[in-house]
């Protein structure tokens, strides 16, 4: 599954017209100005389909293809920007329509994790038929946030929640560790050990037990919580690697080689983890817990002492290129705001390309999505 990396996704439909906002709602800030202008350059360069609204992943190159990881950031964003007063209930809905017509079966709604164009149609072949979980996770929260901003009279948002959840619940949970798998095709022990360090979304599972008044993802985050502490009492960093092997009630960690899952980065902070400050953040917006909040502050620290934050780091914090990616320097300027870290948010934000970037599609997805959190 090595289009992971591009992932991540589909963020920020937006589209803030500030001189129609009606007067009663909030007056616009700077910030989300700003995180619109991105929103409207972001949506023309990347988004795709008509009624049925995706994500082009393939930066202008090949054939068209769309990631569910990226409907779960798009279909996110579109609520976090509906939440500022922007008229996106229409965006919404086309992109359900589109997770709904790619899901893995109508009695399996996780969703096919690829589909590229063919003969003028997005569908899925082999393994694309396969889930990814980080995207089946965000278009649960999603639809969550969809229903608490709409309700389910028009669209049943909340029923179309509830059984992706119970889905993933049956299909993408290890059922000894607890932790998120890596798609329902991790079957195999060996497969089922495999853990992508960004998916630990103790926040979103937190969410779910409530939402669903199922108590065992209540389990799930507690065992997810338990993960992140033992992460980050690895290294003096405190920096957590794309992937882990993890197995057991003890939640044993074992160390992955480079290659071994996806790539040369496998146990480095690559473009899987880059996103592990931003997850840990929204985590920590979510619910102010104690261990998110120190393990946060431990990579913030680590990131406030470089000059710049490049992209890929080795556990140790060396880093591995000179070069800047807005992939790695927009989640740690994520988590800098929530933290309330000024230096380290000013220097981020500083980094961060004033519009956004035409053909790449991870770090564009990535600093939209951010900037509306």
């Amino acid at each position: 599954m090595h289009l992971h990396k591009i992932i991540v996704g589909m963020a920020a439909l937006c589209g803030l017209t500030i001189g129609g906002l009606a007067l009663s709602q909030q007056p616009v800030t700077a910030h989300a100005a700003s995180a619109t202008t991105l929103y409207k350059q972001w949506k023309k360069a990347y988004v795709g389909g008509k009624t049925q609204k995706y994500v082009k992943s393939n930066n202008g190159q090949g054939a068209t293809t769309a990631l569910s990881e990226g409907q779960g950031y798009g279909m996110l964003a579109t609520v976090l920007a509906a939440k500022k007063g922007v008229n996106t209930r229409t965006t919404f809905n086309q992109f359900y329509k589109y997770y709904r017509a790619h899901r893995v079966s109508a009695k399996v709604p996780l969703m096919q994790w690829q589909q590229t164009k063919r003969n003028g149609k997005m569908t899925s072949t082999g393994q694309q038929r396969n889930s990814a979980t980080d995207g089946d996770l965000d278009i649960a929260y999603a639809l969550i946030l969809a229903d608490k901003k709409w309700g389910s009279k028009k669209v049943n948002y909340k029923a179309a929640a509830k059984k992706l959840l119970k889905a993933i619940k049956q299909k993408e949970i290890n059922p000894t560790t607890l932790l998120p798998t890596m798609g329902n095709w991790a079957t195999s022990s060996y497969d089922l050990s495999k853990l992508r360090t960004a998916d630990l979304m103790t926040g979103y599972f937190k969410t779910f037990a409530k939402y669903t008044h199922d108590s065992s993802w209540n389990k799930v985050a507690k065992r997810s919580q338990a993960t992140v502490k033992k992460l980050s009492a690895r290294h003096k960093t405190g920096l957590f690697p794309d992937f882990i092997f993890v197995t057991g009630k003890s939640l044993k960690l074992k160390a992955v080689q480079p290659y071994a899952i996806e790539s040369g980065t496998d146990n480095q902070v690559g473009y899987n983890a880059c996103r592990v400050p931003w997850r840990l953040a929204q985590t920590y917006k979510i619910k102010h817990d104690s261990v998110t909040k120190k393990a946060l502050l431990k990579q913030l620290k680590f990131y406030n002492r470089k000059s710049k934050i490049t992209a890929v780091y080795t556990l140790g914090g060396k880093a591995v290129n000179s070069y800047e990616n807005t992939a790695f320097t927009a989640p740690v300027n994520y988590a800098a705001r929530v933290m309330k870290r000024t230096a380290l948010k000013k220097k981020t934000a500083k980094q961060l390309p004033k519009s956004i970037e035409k053909k790449n599609y991870f770090s564009a997805t990535l600093q939209v999505v951010t900037a509306l959190s």
